[in-house]
């Protein structure tokens, strides 16, 4: 390691006089004006961009371009650019007419710049030419870089394989809802003689938001994939720069990647889009993509109508020859049956010969069967009968002993009940002259004859006589010439011996 060298000791410095900042301002920029007074071709990205509004106004950006960094990382350097009013009214039109669309962010430009400082407003970069050739290469990279990652992924071929239904008439569209490409496919489908259904699945169709719009619209369908037999993605006809969403990866790859087939018609006479690449069948606009359906269903139709004609004359045939057929094997069966018929009625004649024979020998046994069973029947009757009378005759004297029996028990049981009776009957009869001497005894002393003859009067109320029975009850006398009757004035006086 070589030695190091002394440390110089610095001479003391004298102070500055004081600059005015506007004096510092003009230093700056007369040196960056020494120093920068050419143009410069700059390769960037554009960042962000105010385009000016109404027609009028500058353009105003902020261009972007990524450098390598320590540790391998990536800074980004940036500045604000301008495009002046007068330059932009020849340098827009002209960019958008060489590349298909207009200056926005996201681009990568070629931009001739000029450095300026100004006292009031700071560093800035005048934009003064676009070389729009670098814009359209880079956007033609940028297409095969996409078309290359999706043929990497099997992306470009994957929705061709796909089997499109013969007859698709559940559509899922993608489109706007106020498109004329809409309504153009509509009015088409409507004027077909076959049904469709139609479903609607509203998106932006153009701008920096179309991709996502659409595949938020391709989330939907997804969901819901079982009720469609194939997918349309539709828009009307518009400039390159309103095509360029559709070179988008992301939507490609979606497209590429859907269960169900896609077609396009995205309204482009000349170029195809990237989607149209990865979509199953790409055609130009909304009305191509009907016409196409309809014309599928009347190939269809067509095809079924001459299978039909094709069934009807091998109907046809099939019944010439099966008639030709049934008439021989008629002809068959006729002689067949014929010596069928023949044989079986000889048959016929010999098993009635046998029938006959039969039964008559039948009957001949039963008839002595049923002699000899008849004799049988009236011997055992008449065994019967003999049994049955001395049966009766032994009940009717085992009844006549029950029945005295019983006669004798119950004559026994009326004496008893007769005897009793009579007992109970001189019975009460007594107790009833007891009572009824006791009744007359006492009436003859309640006479009120006897008792006047004796001094006594009886009197009769229809209350009890008290102490408390109040003044103007009436009483009734009983005298030997009569009753009299009476009313209580006093009954607390002292009682009489009535």
């Amino acid at each position: 390691m070589p030695p190091r060298s002394p440390r110089r000791t610095a001479a003391p410095l004298l102070p500055l006089a004081p600059v005015p900042l506007a004096e510092l301002l003009r230093r700056v920029r007369d040196v960056l004006h020494l120093a920068f007074d050419d143009a410069y071709w700059v390769t960037a990205e554009i960042a962000e961009i105010t385009l000016p509004r109404f027609g009028a106004g500058h353009c105003y950006l902020s261009l972007t371009d990524p450098a390598p960094g320590p540790g391998g990382t990536e800074l980004r350097t940036q500045v604000r650019a301008t495009i002046w009013r007068s330059r932009y009214e020849l340098l827009g039109p002209h960019f958008e007419e060489q590349t298909g669309q207009s200056l926005q962010a996201g681009l990568r430009v070629l931009a001739r710049c000029q450095v300026r400082f100004h006292e009031q407003y700071g560093l800035s970069f005048d934009v003064i030419a676009l070389d729009a050739s670098y814009t359209v290469g880079d956007l033609a990279r940028q297409r095969l870089e996409t078309i290359a990652k999706l043929q990497e992924r099997d992306l470009l071929e994957r929705n061709k394989r796909l089997a499109l239904p013969l007859a698709p008439q559940r559509l899922a569209v993608v489109s706007s809802a106020t498109a004329a490409g809409w309504q153009d496919f509509v009015r088409q489908l409507e004027e077909a003689p076959y049904a469709f259904e139609v479903a609607l699945f509203p998106a932006q169709m153009q701008g920096q938001d179309a991709p996502a719009s659409i595949l938020a619209a391709l989330d939907l369908i997804r969901r819901q994939r079982a009720d469609f037999d194939a997918v349309i993605i539709i828009r009307g006809g518009g400039s390159r720069t309103d095509l360029l969403c559709f070179d988008d990866f992301g939507l490609a790859a979606a497209v590429g990647a859907f269960p169900l087939p896609v077609l396009t018609g995205i309204g482009h006479d000349r170029d195809e889009a990237v989607v149209d690449l990865t979509a199953h069948t790409a055609l130009k606009t909304p009305t191509a993509v009907a016409i196409f359906l309809v014309e599928r269903l009347a190939r269809l139709d067509a095809a079924f109508d001459g299978y039909g004609v094709r069934i009807h004359e091998l109907m046809l045939q099939q019944l010439a020859q099966y008639g030709a057929g049934l008439e021989r094997l008629g002809r068959q069966l006729v002689q067949a049956s014929q010596g069928r018929l023949a044989s079986e009625q000889n048959a016929l004649r010999q098993r009635l010969r046998r029938a006959t024979e039969a039964p008559r020998e039948a009957l001949l046994r039963e008839t002595r069967q049923l002699t000899a069973q008849r004799h049988q029947l009236q011997r055992a009757a008449r065994r019967a009968v003999e049994g049955q009378r001395r049966y009766l005759r032994h009940l009717g004297r085992e009844l006549l002993r029950r029945c005295r029996r019983q006669h004798q028990r119950r004559r026994e049981a009326l004496l008893r009940q007769r005897y009793e009776l009579e007992l109970a009957a001189v019975r009460a009869t007594a107790r009833h002259a007891l009572a009824l001497s006791a009744a007359t005894t006492r009436h003859a002393a309640l006479d009120p004859v006897p008792l006047a003859q004796r001094g006594y009067l009886h009197a009769d109320s229809l209350q009890p006589l008290t102490p408390a029975t109040p003044a103007g009850t009436v009483l009734v006398l009983q005298l030997p010439a009569g009753p009299l009757p009476v009313q209580v004035i006093n009954p607390a006086a002292p009682r009489l011996p009535f």
